[in-house]
């Protein structure tokens, strides 16, 4: 049912057909800074939790709260399926080994979405933060720190880690600083977080409904969404069965603090409830301190979102190395996204994700994130699936992390997810389920008439 090949072995000059496999170079610190900074706490905070307060208000802090405890029984799912299936190709080797190669050809597709979009949304959010400095255009800086980040991620991944590590401590300061001054200028109370309020057109406050709450826990998944890259760096991680679950729940946990606890000072510290719904941290900095500590939380946020972006386009380049060393594509794309430069980096996969992001960084940014917010809605819901199949058959026994409360947590979270992907704007639903139908399309045409040599999903073996 899985079709899948096990071990990949490195490859040789006499088989130079066998499948490569990344080198084992990272252990929890590593991989903790690097998902960290790909969940990139202080740039999601400052680019899309904006947004949340536009349409949220109040509701804001609770609604990501809401999809943090969701995020968990995610996690236990990907904590458990990525340490019975430590690949690069994260999402889709799961998926397919447990359910099936259809199933896991679409959560390739899904997550390929999901990395290709992710970035250039972040990025473009870099001309607002160093707008002190300089005023750039949001889309032109956002390619910009695409291309600075395809550079960087054509290195060494243990150099990248450390790059990135200290990156990400700027960023938990910008975040620790607005939480202090947002906390410190408080004008409301903790009720205000449950006021469920938002500015309306008029200048009178809203009411925030159970709907549109609901609706907006897509977005809160996205926020926290990336703790999988911990799955996606596993193929590179020493002692994966251990060092995959500590990551994943760690960088959850830490995450989620760095993001919400700022999001509830700033519910309590804006001035008003048209101050919150516009969403410019930045000026409630300023307001709240004074123009250098502005200046300096936004100095700060620019290099994180520069840090995010080196980090998306690493996590994204393996999976489309591992999706061609899986025989994705017809024999000259395989052999080219294939291929490993002289730092072990996939530096041909690295220029195919890095580009086109920045590329993306002209469209709309709505429409990026509503089909953003609907694959990562939809890949989460087949990982849970897969979840729910992880303990039956050859995996039954395997070595490996096994998630508390199981059945329940796969089965709970398929229910939810389900009924949260349904509440979503049709237009977004009909964008993704368009690019899902060609896939499938070509999965019946091209992949599944060659399944002895096409999409055959190799599962790297530890060392």
């Amino acid at each position: 049912m899985t079709d899948t090949l096990r071990p990949a072995e490195a490859a040789l000059p006499e088989a130079p057909d066998s499948p490569q496999k990344l080198k084992r170079s990272i252990g929890v610190v590593g991989g903790t800074l690097l998902t960290l900074s790909c969940v990139t706490p202080a740039s999601t905070l400052f680019v899309v939790v904006p947004d949340l307060f536009g349409s949220l208000g109040t509701a804001t802090a609770l609604t990501i709260a809401i999809g943090s405890l969701l995020c968990i029984a995610v996690a236990f799912c990907y904590s458990e399926l990525g340490t019975l299936i430590p690949s690069a190709g994260g999402e889709y080797a799961m998926v397919s080994t447990m359910a099936g190669r259809l199933a896991g050809w679409l959560v390739f597709v899904l997550s390929l979405l999901v990395v290709m979009i992710v970035p250039p949304v972040i990025a473009m959010g870099t001309a607002d933060y160093l707008a002190p400095l300089v005023h750039l255009d949001p889309s032109i800086a956002g390619a910009g720190v695409m291309l600075l980040a395809t550079l960087a991620g054509l290195l060494d991944l243990r150099a990248n880690a450390w790059i990135t590590g200290v990156f990400l401590v700027l960023e938990v300061i910008a975040a620790a600083v607005v939480a202090v001054l947002g906390f410190a200028h408080s004008e409301r109370g903790a009720d205000s977080l449950v006021s469920l309020q938002v500015a309306g057109a008029d200048g009178h406050a809203d009411t925030v409904t159970a709907m549109l709450i609901v609706s907006g826990l897509a977005i809160a998944l996205f926020i926290t969404q990336g703790f999988s890259t911990a799955v996606y760096l596993s193929e590179e991680m020493e002692n994966p069965r251990r060092n995959v679950a500590r990551t994943v729940l760690a960088t959850l946990a830490i995450s989620s603090v760095v993001i919400l606890v700022p999001v509830i000072a700033i519910t309590m510290g804006a001035k008003d409830l048209s101050a919150l719904t516009g969403g410019d941290i930045g000026t409630m900095v300023t307001t709240w301190s004074n123009s250098a500590v502005g200046t300096f939380v936004s100095l700060c946020v620019a290099l994180a979102i520069i840090n995010a972006g080196i980090v998306m386009v690493i996590q994204n380049s393996r999976v489309l190395f591992a999706s061609a060393r899986d025989k994705a594509w017809p024999a000259p794309v395989n052999n080219v996204f294939a291929r490993l430069g002289r730092f072990g980096s996939p530096w041909v996969a690295t220029l195919a994700v890095g580009v086109p992001g920045a590329i993306l960084c002209f469209v709309n940014l709505d429409t990026l994130y509503g089909i953003t917010g609907v694959s990562v809605t939809a890949m989460y819901l087949l990982v849970a699936v897969a979840a729910l199949l992880s303990r039956k058959g050859p995996h039954q026994h395997t070595p490996a992390w096994r998630m508390p409360l199981w059945p329940a947590v796969p089965v709970l979270l398929i229910a939810v997810l389900t009924y949260i992907l349904s509440q979503q704007e049709t237009a977004y639903l009909l964008w993704t389920g368009g690019i899902t139908a060609a896939a499938t399309l070509y999965w019946a045409l091209y992949l599944r008439p060659r399944r002895d040599t096409r999409w055959l999903v190799s599962i790297p073996t530890e060392d």
